[in-house]
């Protein structure tokens, strides 16, 4: 965790497990997801990472040939792209290869499919997310020592291949073509505000950040297919890897509520309390967690 950021205690992140339904089957890989909550930003391995969240759902799946795969594309893209020296060479060997011959693509029939949150599942289908897409495209760009970046962008995720100076954006939904200012400019000009008001609110996404955008993506859609208890532990597993992100304690408390396990709400909203400086939503948990010690 960075120094200096306000976390919640190891001990309410064990016992929001137990709230959860934790499975002891699952415990080792459980803990594999807590110590990810306690990695350095820096230290985050994107691919690896994403793999390990996968696993969670798929207890008697061998990783290793997964692991295999991601060496694979890496070794490939060093074969096809380890000369290359520019942003545009880069950014055309990570579509050849994980495009182009790997067939990774964004899935447009059945996008709300929750495989294509799951990286086990994505690489099983070479359809995915455009979250999950960049995440591999990112990956393998990095285990060669490139500069490359999840570049979140309203209303879709792209990848923003090289240094400042000259970077290149692809979208891995779309077999990594590169995506040109003008087309940029639209795509955010669409979103509503203008392309000026949009432009602020493009950034590169910080990996843990990435990490609970892939898994948002599964626990909104489980809960609009009404799999609240799913979603819970979708939520519980963001607080676990990532504990400062406030929006996944919240949302878990909610559930717990719907769920009846008031105990356990209010453990959530006590983590999140640890958390939160921002003066509104500090009283708007504190509220919450009085109304709750009155019933």
């Amino acid at each position: 965790m960075r120094k200096g950021a306000p976390v919640p205690s190891l001990r309410r992140w064990e016992a929001g497990f137990a709230a959860a339904g934790a499975d002891p089957i699952l415990r080792p890989m459980q803990d594999d997801l807590t110590r990810l909550g306690l990695l350095d930003e820096e230290d985050i391995v994107l691919d690896e990472a994403a793999l390990s969240l996968a696993l969670l759902d798929h207890p008697d799946t061998d990783p290793q040939p997964y692991r295999d795969l991601l060496d694979a594309v890496a070794a490939r893209l060093d074969a096809v792209g380890g000369e290359a020296t520019t942003a545009w060479e880069r950014a055309d060997a990570l579509a050849r290869v994980l495009g182009e011959e790997f067939g990774f693509v964004g899935d447009r029939d059945s996008y709300d499919d929750p495989a294509n949150a799951d990286l086990i599942r994505v690489i099983d289908r070479r359809l995915g997310l455009p979250i999950s897409l960049s995440i591999l495209y990112v990956a393998a760009a990095r285990r060669l020592g490139w500069t490359a970046n999840v570049l979140d962008v309203p209303g879709h995720v792209l990848v923003l291949v090289g240094e400042d100076v000259a970077p290149v954006i692809v979208d891995p939904f779309r077999g990594g073509v590169a995506v040109g200012r003008d087309q940029l400019g639209a795509m955010l000009a669409a979103m509503g505000g203008g392309p000026v008001a949009a432009v602020r609110h493009v950034a590169a996404m910080p990996n843990r950040a990435i990490l609970v955008r892939l898994l948002l993506n599964q626990a909104t859609r489980a809960e609009q297919a009404g799999k609240g208890r799913r979603a819970l532990t979708l939520y519980a597993r963001m607080t676990a890897m990532a504990p400062g992100y406030g929006h996944a304690w919240w949302e878990r408390a909610r559930l717990e509520l719907i769920d009846g396990d008031v105990a356990a709400a209010r453990n959530s909203l006590a983590a999140m309390l640890e958390i939160t400086r921002e003066p509104d939503l500090r009283q708007q948990v504190v509220d919450m967690l009085d109304a709750l010690v009155a019933t």
